[in-house]
């Protein structure tokens, strides 16, 4: 919906509180659940422009100008700013637009810290049903994290307060009368616009501003001057008995995402979501945003809590992947299989697929053993299209994954012109083809949820080691190698981690079943035979290349050696790789 499209659907009306007139939108049905939206500086009720049409179809949504902001009353007094008057007006608006039930509030910034007032008020959980926090903080909470912290002056304790300061310094210039005034350069449209769209790696187009910008902007900044201040030095005891969401926007500029970590002394039930965004979220993820609000109110209504909503929840005990959807690839044996058992050991639900069905419901049924639930499907990762109606199929049964492990893969050896581009383009098809079909399907929906992610795509050392008698296998990998890099760099903005995972020699059943060029069905079972042995004899088992794997994610890790030789190798490959070519030249493995 455009902003044209929205305003068709608005009821208008003004509330009145205090001596001041309160512009409030009202949108959908009226009949329906409220959620209340509040704006911080220095925006209007246009901040939400993207978020209300995602909550029109379910609820009654409600916007406001704050007062100063807008369309309200305007004012120059800074004790007219003060959160206790602003807790009023919302109060106020809320007694307006429903005036039988608990409304549900969503808001931002100075938007999210007056709500916070209301919620902290006796009682409030009787008017607020339940409170999703954007980008600000209590501030009297965060005044005794700051106190905290700085009781036990140790290096981090020290560096958090240190950092928020400085996060925060832009802030001594809105509270000083006259320096007030460098704010004005800023005050354009197109300049904010230009800005926020930076700070939040969004397009300028998705940064909506009302007609009162500039004004607002400028008039606005007395919140500073009336409630830092007192807030910070003298912080009051507040508690709240009403259930609140924090989404903490990891890369914001103004709060640090530290400054959160003591909120559950003051909350009787509180989620906290880290996002990978910018402050303003609300233009860069509207989309979540809305899911995340639906998902709280639809929990609270007695409705079965999403996966990411539990594994959200704080207080609990859990596995370091309880919550977790871990998708899979080549899950029917080997890396794939192991790599299932490793997750599901931990607390993780599995989502496997191999082209062999059979081995994929075997793999589930080990996973059952182990306490954890798994589900199988057949898939042939070379086909795009098969691999996308699988997706689609695993988004609406199961939802988006946290982590996508693309496994499968396939062993071919012999002579380039010995192998015939049948052949060749098969190994390409299945092992750089799977990894990217599945990189496209699933790592889509991981990018527009919003809330980050692990890409593992297995590679080989024979990505970075040249040799005879592997072209297309090594060429095969060696193209992993370099998407997942590109790939990486790609993501980095999303929150989603790329990590290239290179086993050694590992003994699998890929041996088994590689294809030898130019040679007969007897030779090929021969030597078959004769390197299985030898992969064996090596004693390195998939197990530990699936413990690799949960590590990589674990500790972040991007290029990921699995093996001495991997390792070795990787390090001649990056400091002389004039050796290995040498080596290839006159060394034949097959």
């Amino acid at each position: 919906m455009t902003r044209t499209d929205i305003d068709a659907e608005v009821t208008e009306r003004i509330v009145h509180n205090d001596g001041f007139d309160i512009a409030t939108y009202e949108y959908g049905d009226p009949a329906a659940e409220t959620v209340v939206l509040v704006h911080g500086w220095p925006d209007t009720h246009h901040l939400w422009d993207a978020v209300v049409p995602l909550l029109i179809d379910r609820f009654h949504v409600v916007t406001y100008d704050t007062r100063g902001h807008g369309r309200s009353t305007r004012t120059r007094r800074v004790a007219d700013f003060r959160l206790e008057a602003l807790a009023s007006d919302f109060f106020a608006v809320a007694a307006a637009v429903s005036p039988e039930r608990p409304v549900h509030v969503l808001a931002h910034d100075w938007g999210s810290i007056q709500v916070w007032e209301a919620v902290c008020e006796p009682g409030a959980e009787t008017r607020i049903a339940s409170f999703t926090s954007v980008s600000g903080p209590n501030l009297d909470h965060l005044g005794h994290w700051v106190r905290a912290r700085l009781s036990r002056p140790t290096p981090r304790n020290i560096w958090q307060p240190l950092t928020q300061l400085m996060s925060s310094g832009y802030t001594a210039f809105s509270m000083t009368p006259g320096l007030d005034q460098i704010f004005r350069l800023i005050a354009d449209e197109k300049i904010w616009q230009r800005i926020v769209s930076g700070m939040n790696a969004t397009p300028r187009s998705t940064v909506s501003l009302g007609p009162t910008f500039s004004r607002d902007f400028i008039d606005g900044l007395l919140i500073y001057r009336a409630n830092i201040l007192p807030r910070m030095f003298a912080p009051r005891q507040r508690h709240t008995e009403v259930p609140v969401q924090l989404i903490v926007a990891e890369r914001d500029v103004a709060v640090r995402p530290a400054g959160y970590d003591d909120e559950r002394r003051w909350t009787s039930r509180l989620w906290r979501r880290d996002v990978p965004a910018g402050h303003w979220m609300p233009f860069s993820h509207p989309e979540l945003l809305a899911s995340a609000t639906t998902e709280l109110i639809d929990t609270l209504d007695g409705a079965q809590p999403p996966r990411g909503l539990r594994r959200a929840e704080t207080g609990r005990d859990v596995g370091p992947f309880e919550d977790r959807l871990v998708v899979i690839t080549g899950g029917g044996s080997g890396i794939g299989r192991e790599t299932a058992l490793a997750f599901a050991r931990l607390g993780a639900e599995i989502v496997l697929s191999d082209i062999d069905l059979d081995a994929a419901k075997q793999t589930v049924e080990l996973v059952a053993a182990e306490g954890a639930r798994a589900h199988a499907y057949r898939l042939d990762v070379a086909d795009e299209e098969q691999v996308l109606a699988h997706a689609a199929d695993v988004l609406a049964a199961h939802g988006v994954p946290d982590i996508l492990v693309n496994n499968a893969g396939i062993g071919q050896a012999g002579g380039f012109f010995k192998t015939t581009s049948a052949e060749f383009d098969r190994v390409m098809r299945v092992n750089l083809g799977g990894v990217v079909n599945g990189c496209r399907a699933f790592g889509a929906a991981m990018a527009e949820r919003g809330l980050g992610g692990h890409i593992v795509n297995v590679s080989s050392m024979a990505a970075y080691a040249p040799q005879r008698n592997f072209s297309a296998y090594s060429t095969s990998k060696a193209a992993v190698y370099m998407f997942s890099d590109c790939l990486r760099a790609e993501l980095a903005g999303r929150g989603i981690s790329v990590h290239t995972v290179c086993p050694g020699i590992v003994h699998t059943n890929i041996v088994a079943t590689t294809t030898f060029s130019g040679v007969s069905a007897e030779e090929q079972k021969r030597r078959q035979r004769r390197y299985d042995d030898l992969y064996r004899k090596r004693h390195y088992t998939p197990d530990k290349v699936a413990a690799q794997i949960v590590r990589a994610v674990e500790k972040d890790r991007s290029i990921v050696p699995v093996t001495p030789e991997a390792k070795v190798q990787l390090q001649i490959s990056r400091f002389a790789p004039a050796a290995f070519r040498f080596v290839a030249a006159r060394v034949r493995l097959t």
